[in-house]
């Protein structure tokens, strides 16, 4: 089975195995509700962003009431999801910034939208992808760790990662394989203890077969 062959199967089992919807797991309405949730889910899971974001989206129904919020209640606010003190001051700075600069609209421009004040390439992404429907590949922890396991990147920078995934998965499938894979990591390829026997993917998988080769 050739690199191409190997590749368009994945997608396959992927598809067939956790659909096609695309659904965001981070709970929004918007573009700034989705962007503020991504910034909390550094360091945190998604579904403890979705509990914060709950109440905190009824307490600051917009990026203005974002924009005047004070520091330290804010802090207190999203104190769960981690590293709170400098998720507070980013997202402040950042509400801010897209009133300042682009009239309280999240832009689509992917070097405007890493231009904001806790915005990365990762955050960017997930804005183009799930709100602007632009073809992006977010690469978090698990797509960083599964695309290595299955042999679709050998690096470890998010960045190198993203772009070599755009080499070899087909646009349409952008968006969905940072889903998919999300849902992989959660439930089959688990960083402690992978379900190496129950995978979909077992027959594509390099780690998988190097793991039964080394068990002879």
């Amino acid at each position: 089975m050739t690199k191409k062959e190997r590749v368009n199967e994945i997608i396959r089992i992927l598809n067939e195995e956790y659909g096609t919807d695309g659904r965001c797991y981070l709970t929004h309405t918007d573009a700034w509700q989705l962007l503020v949730a991504t910034i909390l889910s550094a360091q945190c899971t998604d579904d403890r962003v979705n509990m914060v974001t709950k109440d905190l989206f009824v307490k600051y129904p917009d990026v203005y009431a974002f924009a005047k919020a004070r520091q330290k209640e804010l802090e207190k606010d999203i104190y769960s999801t981690g590293f709170y003190k400098n998720k507070a001051k980013n997202i402040i700075a950042c509400a801010n910034q897209v009133i300042d600069e682009y009239g309280g609209e999240v832009p689509s421009d992917i070097d405007k939208l890493t231009r904001l004040s806790g915005v990365g390439r990762k955050t960017a992404n997930v804005i183009r992808g799930n709100i602007f429907n632009e073809p992006s590949i977010v690469v978090d922890t698990h797509v960083k760790r599964i695309s290595n396991l299955l042999g679709l990147t050998k690096e470890q920078d998010p960045v190198k990662i993203e772009y070599d995934l755009m080499k070899v998965l087909p646009k349409e499938q952008w968006i969905l394989y940072n889903i998919q894979i999300i849902a992989h990591g959660r439930k089959i390829c688990i960083a402690r203890r992978p379900k190496c026997e129950e995978c979909v993917l077992a027959d594509v998988c390099p780690a998988i077969k190097q793991k039964s080769k080394n068990s002879l």
